[in-house]
């Protein structure tokens, strides 16, 4: 039978009868954007012949990138020469030699698990509207949870290292004192935190956001290699407790965004327990060295924290953003800290199992399926690849190491136990000068200097910075498998290429 043809149905003058997208020509453009995609970031990106970025500076970028948005939509021709300017002018963060910060490469298999939620725009809070994805979100803390070695426990996937820490600093001050849910911060004593002076800046903002105020982050003292001092520690719980504070939790860093330093987390956790305090580990960055039988020592006593931040889009390179806040307890803490029950969304009468509704124990409402870029990973490699993923960077780290020691104008800051390399480069007419505070001075404009050059080469990109009293040094980190000991010397060589005139 032929369908009779309806007669145009208006409201408010608007014609509702058939689709007003084009289907075709979305599918085409999407077909041809895919093309482009695969040539020129996952073939050509990753090509060591090619830059590591085209640099402009902003206003002269803003010029080439035609940023303005008109009334009239603009022709498919046009929009893929736009994406074809935003990869030229966009840091090829999968290039070899991307080392600018805690993550890099291209994972195969997590960008395949992206481009399929890309697609299918799902929501992780409720199994009805996203199944698959709370099984798969189940599925990868659990065994996350079985690496960190407790026997049982909860967690969930969220936007960054920075958000599991300030969910771990709140869930710790709704367990010391769970009337704050309802109640708010009126009537609470003085509430103080303790940190390492080497922790992410992530925790003076979520004592900040929390209400806390980061007056009341103490920063504990560190050793001459990053780490935490526990005698100084509890010597700062001792004197908080005697000017009538409130000690409630323990921030330990496992892989410190600079030196890589990972706190002694037995003897901070027999400080916690002896006072009664919540122990929470940072292992954003050091968290994936749990996956080497080889280098898990680092996070030795990790199983006695009550939660702990871990980043698989860092070493294991989930691809950004893929981040865990895993907790020990298992009473549902976490439902119960941060559950605000909504109807509409968590009704208790469903026709299936509600336990499978974990949206309610997260901050957010929509919230993307993170985890599956992970377990596409894990599933592909198996956990003897992920091992591998995580001895090599550090072999290769090893490797640039030696090499620092080898060559003259380079020079260490402390031998390190991650990947984090940290050195400086003192070029030729520094290299008889006394190491006065002129030729710290000197020295401190070096590395600015040489990366200014290498950006605008686009050989190139490794961070900067200076550190404690320490003038800017670079710091190099290993992560890629893509990378190989010729992109280490290669690394070596042009920085003196780049600084050797200076």
């Amino acid at each position: 039978m032929i369908p009779s043809k309806k007669s145009a149905v208006l409201v408010d003058g608007v014609v509702l009868n058939g689709p007003t997208t084009d289907a075709r020509a979305g599918e085409k453009f999407v077909e041809e954007a895919c093309k482009l995609i695969m040539e020129e970031v996952v073939l050509k990106a990753t090509d060591v012949n090619e830059k590591v970025c085209e640099w402009r500076p902003p206003e002269q970028l803003k010029q080439l990138l035609d940023l303005e948005m008109r009334d009239m939509g603009e022709p498919h021709h046009r929009l893929l020469e736009l994406c074809q300017d935003v990869i030229r002018y966009s840091v090829k963060t999968n290039h070899p030699r991307f080392f600018n910060q805690l993550y890099a490469g291209l994972d195969y298999y997590s960008l395949v698990a992206r481009f399929m939620t890309e697609a299918l725009n799902p929501s992780v809070y409720t199994y009805e509207v996203s199944p698959v994805f709370l099984l798969v979100e189940e599925a990868v803390l659990k065994k996350m949870i079985e690496f960190i070695g407790w026997k049982e426990g909860d967690g969930i996937f969220n936007p960054g290292g920075s958000v599991s820490n300030m969910y771990a600093m709140n869930l710790a001050r709704y367990k010391y004192c769970p009337d704050i849910k309802e109640k708010g911060l009126s009537g609470l004593p003085r509430l103080i935190l303790f940190t390492s002076a080497e922790c992410h800046y992530s925790m003076k903002k979520a004592a900040s956001f929390l209400g806390i105020g980061t007056e009341n982050v103490c920063f504990v003292e560190t050793d001459g290699r990053g780490k935490m001092i526990p005698a100084e520690l509890e010597r700062q719980i001792w004197q908080a407790s005697k000017e009538g504070a409130a000690p409630f939790l323990v921030c330990a860093t496992s892989g410190t965004t600079v030196l890589g330093a990972f706190d002694p987390l037995d003897e901070i956790a027999d400080i916690c327990e002896r006072h009664g305090l919540w122990l929470h580990v940072d292992a954003s960055w050091g968290g994936s060295a749990l996956m080497s039988r080889k280098y898990r020592k680092l996070l030795q006593g990790i199983h006695r924290a009550d939660s702990v931040a871990w980043n698989p889009h860092k070493m294991l390179m989930a691809g950004i953003q893929c981040c865990a806040l895993l907790v020990k307890d298992k009473s549902d803490l976490l439902k119960k800290c941060y559950s605000a029950k909504a109807s509409y969304l968590f009704q208790q009468d469903k026709f299936y199992d509600v336990s499978y509704d974990t949206g309610d124990k997260s901050i957010q409402c929509s919230r993307r399926p993170d985890a599956f870029k992970f377990w596409m990973t894990w599933k592909a490699l198996g956990t003897l690849g992920l091992e591998e993923r995580v001895n090599r960077a550090l072999a290769l780290s090893r490797y640039l190491v030696e090499e620092i020691k080898k060559r003259e104008g380079f020079k260490l800051l402390l031998e390190p136990e991650y990947a984090n390399i940290c050195f400086w480069y003192i070029p030729p007419s520094l290299r008889e000068m006394e190491e006065g505070p002129e030729f710290w001075a000197k020295l401190n404009l070096v590395a600015p200097t040489i990366k200014e050059r290498m950006m605008k080469k686009g050989s190139l990109m490794l961070g900067y910075q200076p550190h404690r009293g320490k003038v800017n040094f670079f710091r190099q980190v290993v992560i890629s498998p893509q990378v190989s000991r010729e992109d280490m010397d290669f690394l070596l060589d042009e920085i003196d290429l780049l600084g050797r005139d200076m």
